[in-house]
């Protein structure tokens, strides 16, 4: 088992492993017992707010939870939403649907074909336009948030310890 310190995780966050670092320091399993408080501590240094990151949902989105309960919260600070609404739909979105707009992406004949009925929706945060998500879906398909992550079972079952915006409510109560 290799540990990984707090600054090749964030070296890991960055995307400045090579693929031998990647190889053996990090894909072996089994994994370092508390690599996700490393990583969590990493996104945690990196954004200007105190409220704990429960989770992150992706590179630039986090559930965070806050003297109110968990919100989803992009990494500039706004609230898109509560955890358990579609954050989406607090977003900006464009949405490309034709051969000029996907030909700002892809060269041409590298992108589908716009006949196909096919569209790009890019999420944007409302606060910083930040690109938070693609979704490649069929025109007309609905807008669904990616997942629900179950937040007490991951910290409870997989970490052995209630989430951090339980903790304090727990010693309080006890």
């Amino acid at each position: 088992m290799t540990d990984l310190d707090k600054h090749r995780v964030e070296s890991l966050i960055e995307g400045e492993l090579t693929w031998d670092e990647m190889r053996n320091d990090v894909l072996p399993d089994p994994k370092d017992p508390d690599r996700f408080e490393k990583t969590r501590e990493v996104l945690q240094d990196r954004v200007d707010w105190d409220d704990p990151i429960l989770v992150p949902l992706n590179d630039h989105l986090y559930v965070v939870g806050t003297d109110d309960g968990r919100v989803v919260r992009a990494e500039c600070g706004e609230d898109l939403c509560e955890v358990d609404e579609n954050w989406k739909r607090s977003c900006e979105v464009f949405v490309r649907e034709d051969a000029e707009e996907f030909e700002e992406l892809y060269e041409e004949y590298m992108h589908v074909d716009p006949d196909w009925a096919f569209e790009l929706r890019e999420w944007y945060c409302p606060e910083c336009y930040e690109l938070i998500d693609v979704d490649a879906v069929p025109v007309g398909y609905p807008v669904i948030k990616p997942f629900d992550p179950d937040i007490d079972t991951f910290y409870e079952e997989w970490q052995g310890r209630p989430a951090p915006d339980r903790e304090s409510t727990e010693t309080a109560a006890d």
